[in-house]
């Protein structure tokens, strides 16, 4: 799939840091919440016009180390925003309250970090930083300045995770035993960051699945994995012919505790005519099994189109939640901004992302020692 495909696909698919909600007022003092985005690639696209779309927000920044795309954004979406060039610049230009990244993940972590130690809240693209320590890191960092930090995926707002949630939080399923998320495509052709050191299909695609069942379940206390590179070499639109340093495979065992054990599957190799694009995908990406019942997310967990609850031995299953009430995948941004001021806790939590990040991070180690790793983070749960 290359970059313009991945583009008109995504188009037709269309209270972490303990602060007082007085201290965030204060801090912002102000009705709207002044955003710079720093990234202007493919995702922007759906990010720019979201942002636009809220009463509480403006967009006063823009920056792209290929400034033509910052440029280019600023007039594609009339922004009328500042525009830079690097991150120094970004920091020293106008003022703004939160950044918003976009950039290729393996840059997350430094640019959250500048703009955690410039003094501004930051809603970051997944992953939020490249290592379980990076990402903590920064939290501490974020606590200890009085700022906020959040990372994707939202998956966690839409409606379908909310009923999930709430059927295994009521005891629908009975005890619940074992969960199952699957991701993949055939990969990204646009560029190389996907393939190279700090990338992969987890951080891509798994990030997902992980965040979603997580949600779900409780945090997993260990994990055992294995990664592997199917496709040594990828033909991508900025490098040409490249070697593949992450991994483009990858399985994923999630011990919750209570007996509880989830599987995340994710890569670059699986053919899925449907791709991106999820208005009709009719797979069970995510499903999860009681011994008095089962639910099945239809779709994906980032643009779901039902949830099935069987609950019955002689009744038919039900579909649930079959509209999205809004939710969208890149509203991440707009709504933790929007929270700020207001001064609510949004669902998303950064503990939840930094979870999500040692997962990851412990798949990989589990994979190149061949066993089980401890995990020592966790989050607020149940979510909903």
């Amino acid at each position: 799939m290359n970059r313009d495909q991945f583009l008109k696909v995504t188009a037709l698919a269309g209270a972490s840091i303990l602060l007082s909600d007085i201290e965030l007022l204060a801090k912002t003092n102000r009705t709207k919440l002044r955003v710079a985005i720093i990234g202007c690639g493919s995702v922007s696209n759906r990010y720019i016009p979201h942002l636009q779309g809220s009463s509480l927000i403006e967009i006063v920044a823009l920056c792209d180390i290929k400034y033509d795309r910052a440029l280019a954004q600023n007039q594609q979406y009339k922004v009328n925003a500042a525009t830079y060039s690097s991150i120094e610049d970004l920091l020293k230009g106008v003022p703004f309250d939160m950044m918003v990244t976009l950039t290729d993940m393996q840059a997350h972590g430094d640019l959250n970090k500048k703009a955690l130690l410039a003094g501004k809240h930051v809603w970051s693209e997944k992953p939020m930083a490249n290592t379980y320590a990076e990402g903590k890191a920064l939290l501490e960092l974020a606590r200890k300045n009085n700022l906020k930090l959040w990372g994707a995926p939202a998956v966690v707002n839409s409606p379908q995770f909310a009923f999930m949630s709430k059927c295994i939080q009521d005891g629908k399923l009975g005890r619940v035993a074992s969960a199952h998320g699957q991701y993949g495509h055939t990969g990204p052709g646009w560029s190389a960051f996907f393939y190279e050191k700090g990338g992969g299909s987890m951080p891509d695609l798994g990030v997902y699945n992980i965040a979603t069942l997580t949600g779900l379940l409780g945090p997993a206390k260990t994990v055992m994995a294995m990664t592997s590179i199917v496709n040594p070499e990828r033909t991508v639109d900025d490098k040409g012919t490249i070697k593949v340093e992450a991994e483009d495979n990858a399985h994923i065992l999630m011990d919750h505790g209570r007996g509880i054990i989830s599987h995340v599957m994710c890569g670059f190799n699986y053919f899925d005519p449907y791709g991106h694009e999820a208005k009709d995908q009719q797979l069970h990406s995510i499903q999860i099994f009681g011994d008095k019942g089962n639910l099945r997310l239809i779709g994906y967990d980032w643009e779901t189109n039902g949830v099935v609850l069987s609950d019955s031995w002689d009744r038919p299953a039900t579909l649930h939640e079959k509209e999205s009430g809004g939710y969208v995948w890149q509203e991440g941004a707009t709504v933790v901004g929007e929270s700020i001021i207001n001064g609510n806790n949004p669902r998303i939590h950064v503990e939840h992302a930094l979870h999500v990040l040692e997962i990851m991070e412990a798949a990989r180690n589990s994979s190149s020692l061949g066993k089980r790793i401890e995990l020592v983070s966790r989050f607020p749960w149940p979510i909903v």
